[in-house]
């Protein structure tokens, strides 16, 4: 099986290596992973992963200055219906367009955009930003990529923007943080999470292992 993790220039690209490698060993399956920055890797994959983390504007303006990276995946993905996972920032990605610094492009996979959260407690007074921690799912529609997880499963987020205007089809799971907040989108043969799932110990690698099982 081969697992493209492309490198937009940010995300924790050895510490998703490592959860693919431990995750393919638990399922018994051989992994032939390449963390890429070009477009034939893409198109030669079985699946395709995009890590992200910082800013919406840095990591679509790093995708986008890799020749025929983006192109790749639109092929990989959508015409070729190949499984996606984007994570963090990459999640982010699949949506239309981001706020975070201005208004910048996405891939336009997903309803909604990418907007600063204003997280509030019971008492009206604003919550700390980033939202960071260990934050419980609350699964919205049944999955592949979510199978196995135990109720309020918990997986770790660092994020200070989120999905905003989604459809109701494409949210998968979702985390309270004053209010509710988008933690898994997803449609065909597209997914996404909010949290980090290669920094979520055991859900996060149940996540993983699902997605190299997943045959939408």
């Amino acid at each position: 099986m081969k697992v493209a993790v492309i490198d937009p220039g940010s995300g924790n690209l050895a510490s998703v290596r490592r959860a693919f490698e431990r995750a393919a060993r638990e399922e018994g399956l051989p992994l032939d992973l390449t963390v890429t920055t070009t477009a034939e890797e893409v198109r030669a994959a079985d699946r395709v992963v995009l890590p992200g983390q910082g800013a919406f504007a840095a990591c679509a303006r790093g995708l986008a200055a890799l020749p025929g990276v983006e192109e790749a995946l639109r092929e990989s993905a959508m015409d070729r219906g190949r499984p996606f996972l984007g994570i963090c920032v990459g999640m982010q990605l699949m949506a239309e367009r981001g706020l975070e610094h201005g208004v910048t492009p996405g891939l336009g996979w997903v309803t909604g955009e990418i907007a600063p959260m204003d997280p509030r407690g019971e008492d009206g007074a604003p919550l700390p930003l980033p939202q960071m921690g260990w934050n419980a799912l609350d699964t919205r529609a049944a999955h592949p990529l979510l199978a196995g997880l135990p109720e309020g499963a918990h997986a770790y987020f660092v994020h200070s923007y989120a999905l905003a205007g989604g459809r109701r089809e494409e949210l998968l799971a979702s985390t309270a943080y004053g209010g509710e907040v988008a933690a898994v989108i997803g449609r065909d043969n597209l997914a996404g999470t909010q949290f980090h799932a290669e920094k979520s110990g055991p859900v996060g690698l149940r996540i993983l292992r699902n997605f190299l099982r997943w045959n939408p």
